[in-house]
């Protein structure tokens, strides 16, 4: 009867109470219950006792006027039902504070609640204050509850010469997906590539595009913020409608689809024989005359195909820098 007992508690209250006290419960309960001065050398402390106690999970019984009182065990069945009520009370008081943390939110930030309803003139809102705006920018993350997606190019303000790496925070990990997309130009910077490395560190899945045409910035399918300028600094959208919300999700899935997940080994090449063949001599240093010599085309087709070389890799500069680009993802051996 005793082992029944003791295996009935550990069926109904593991993972629901703490694992010590769920060993002074089943010790309680195996020795029937004991003597309320035996209590604390049986179960390991007075602590346990009174935890016990609070828990609901035992009680001190009078045994008569001439008997010393006795600590008894909580039949488990009862002990179970002690413990949903008590958990049911925590959650009806944690659901109390979340409800009033998002009120306090609404009067704060209102692009941030969820409760805000979508009838609301806030569904698309104009920020050109430069510090609401990276205000915005740094604390719309926790917003997330499920996705979180970032986009990124190089329009930047300032030259790259420190680390700007906002990682995912700790609370993200097992409950928010991060998803980040950069344009390649920014992995081909010494602090670029750092910052990705951080940030992917933390948690985050990173992938390449050759050519991002805007900054954006997605918490789930409920906020969105986009820059008004290249760099967003100066001017940006605030955005809570469902709707376009949803769309540029939908486009960022589509980018996701065909970026190259960052510190892939030799990514396919998007140039054909051709063009292969010009960038390796573009790479080399030849001109565009010796290129034509070479392969037997006039020097207009040469500077064709560059031009397209340039626009696959999302270069609109020198020659010899898509050369070096297409070197470090590994398209010329």
């Amino acid at each position: 009867m005793v082992v029944e007992a003791k295996e009935a508690a550990v069926r109904l209250l593991k993972d629901l109470v703490p694992d010590e006290l769920l060993a002074a419960y089943t010790r309680l309960l195996a020795q029937g219950g004991c003597l309320e001065n035996d209590g604390a050398d049986l179960l390991g402390g007075a602590e346990q006792v009174e935890a016990l106690i609070d828990a609901g999970m035992a009680h001190v019984q009078s045994s008569g006027p001439a008997l010393p009182p006795r600590l008894a065990p909580v039949p488990p069945d009862l002990a179970l039902q002690g413990r949903l009520a008590e958990l049911t009370r925590r959650l009806v008081a944690d659901q109390e504070r979340l409800l009033a943390g998002q009120r306090r939110m609404a009067e704060t930030h209102p692009w941030a609640s969820p409760m805000v309803d979508e009838s609301s003139d806030r569904l698309v809102r104009i920020i050109t204050d430069r510090e609401e705006i990276g205000n915005v920018s740094r604390s719309l993350i926790t917003a997330a509850r499920h996705d979180w997606m970032t986009m990124d190019n190089q329009s930047v303000e300032r030259p790259m010469d420190e680390l700007t790496a906002v990682p995912p925070p700790p609370s993200f990990e097992g409950h928010v997906r991060c998803r980040a997309l950069y344009e390649t130009s920014c992995a081909e910077h010494a602090v670029g590539v750092r910052t990705i490395e951080i940030a992917v560190e933390a948690g985050e899945e990173a992938r390449l595009l050759p050519k991002i045409g805007m900054k954006m910035k997605l918490a789930d399918e409920a906020i969105a913020m986009l820059p008004l300028t290249p760099t967003g600094m100066s001017g940006a959208l605030l955005i809570r409608s469902s709707v376009i919300v949803a769309a540029l999700r939908e486009y960022f899935e589509l980018l996701w689809e065909r970026a190259i997940p960052f510190g892939a080994a030799n990514p396919e090449s998007p140039l054909k024989p051709r063009e292969q063949q010009i960038l390796s001599m573009l790479a080399e240093g030849l001109t565009e005359a010796s290129i034509a010599k070479r392969v037997g085309v006039s020097v207009s087709t040469v500077r064709r195909h560059a031009a397209t070389i340039r626009e696959k890799l999302g270069f609109d500069h020198h020659h010899f820098a898509a050369g070096a680009a297409a070197v470090r993802r590994g398209w010329i051996p």
